[in-house]
């Protein structure tokens, strides 16, 4: 069965009403203009609450981080759109969730490039394919993008082929365009990828980073853009380049970011979701972006368990949650909330939203901005 048959009644509906009920979420009332914001209007509190987060925009509907899908987020309504940044051989900050590409452009599809497939080992993990560190940005651009979950999303490959990998400063020009039309700022969430990797083959993304940000007007403390990385080290090295809201990314309890693999710091995240741990990030970050399964682990069958103290335990420390990641499909979900036999199918995700939201978190990534608005929209009543 194809997304969107049977088993997702109501997904045009939904769309429609995220849009047309854009106003009504509050999202026309932030102050635009960067001098304002700085004397304390737009600040990333002043977010709408839960706020709803494009997971690499709109990927449920488009294929991901592409142009298409950062506009369709931002039309549907979404607060804030998703990018995560690698670098390309010439230095340049593109837009792909990894810097392995096989998957997500039809770059096998060059025979000119055949010869660039190789074995990497990407922060301990084996990976044969092609990456953009070793393409140009000249040469990126003849690529063009694609679904990366196809079996999932078969719909969103009609969109294969429509748009080329943009480049973090197209995302930020966009951005200002987008923001001067609508008359308010519109708010991105950013990830450096892989830094450390990318810092030991002479790549490093934060400063390359910083210097976007400096000169789009974004790098203030109330700038409308949160910085991201799964790796601390990243963030602190942002802290002193940039005033801009940061985010620690936390993986599984029983995971150790890679710079800490690096470095030789035996603390995993199970220790970092401690109130020891929160404190260390709240003196450097101002956000924590968990995994769901931090806030209600799941049982054995995949099923919500009970809520843990991480919400009242980062509020506490004076820390926002934005956890990751909500999709509609029944493969994504909950088991709870699973309807039907088809995995692709639509399971009940406003259920789950609902059920996400009552923990308190601040935000939510989703890959559904439009289901996002509509459950946000029911919990504030």
């Amino acid at each position: 069965m194809t997304q969107g048959a049977d088993g997702s009644p109501g997904r045009r509906t939904v769309l429609g009403a995220a849009v047309l009920g854009t106003a009504a979420l509050g999202l026309g009332s932030t102050a635009a203009r960067a001098d304002e914001q700085d004397s304390g209007h737009g600040s990333y509190r002043d977010l709408p609450s839960p706020t709803v987060i494009a997971h690499r925009g709109a990927s449920g509907y488009r294929p991901e981080h592409t142009l298409g899908s950062y506009q369709l987020a931002l039309d549907m309504g979404a607060h804030v759109v998703e990018q995560d940044l690698v670098p390309t051989k010439d230095g340049h900050l593109v837009c792909r969730h990894e810097n392995d590409i096989t998957g997500t452009t039809d770059v096998a599809a060059h025979p000119e490039f055949a010869s660039r497939k190789t074995t990497k080992s990407i922060d301990g993990v084996s990976l044969t394919g092609w990456f953009t560190e070793d393409f140009t940005l000249a040469e990126l651009k003849t690529l063009r993008a694609k679904e990366r979950i196809p079996a999932n999303r078969q719909e969103n490959t009609l969109y294969d082929g429509r748009w080329a990998i943009p480049t973090f400063e197209e995302v930020l020009r966009w951005a200002e365009k987008e923001g001067h039309r609508r008359g308010r700022p519109v708010w991105l969430h950013v990830e450096t990828k892989h830094p450390t990797y990318f810092r030991g083959i002479g790549l490093g993304l934060e400063e390359r980073l910083a210097r976007l940000l400096r000169r789009y007007g974004r790098d203030r403390r109330n700038s409308p853009v949160f910085l991201q990385s799964f790796e601390p080290s990243s963030i602190q090295r942002l802290a002193g380049l940039v005033d801009s809201p940061r985010v620690v990314l936390l993986s599984a309890a029983n995971t150790r970011p890679w710079d800490f693999v690096q470095a030789g710091d035996p603390r995993t995240v199970a220790d970092l979701v401690k109130p020891e741990g929160l404190k260390w990030i709240a003196s450097y970050a101002q956000g924590i972006g968990p995994t769901l399964d931090l806030i209600i682990p799941k049982d054995a069958n995949g099923k919500l368990g009970t809520q843990t103290t991480l919400v009242r335990d980062a509020h506490a420390k004076g820390l926002i949650l934005h956890p990751y990641t909500m999709r509609n499909e029944n493969t994504f979900l909950p088991a709870d909330f699973r309807r039907g036999t088809d995995p692709n199918a639509y399971g009940d995700a406003f259920g789950a939203f609902k059920v996400y939201f009552e923990t308190g978190i601040d935000g939510i990534f989703t890959d559904n901005s439009d289901t996002g608005l509509l459950a946000a929209a029911d919990f504030r009543g």
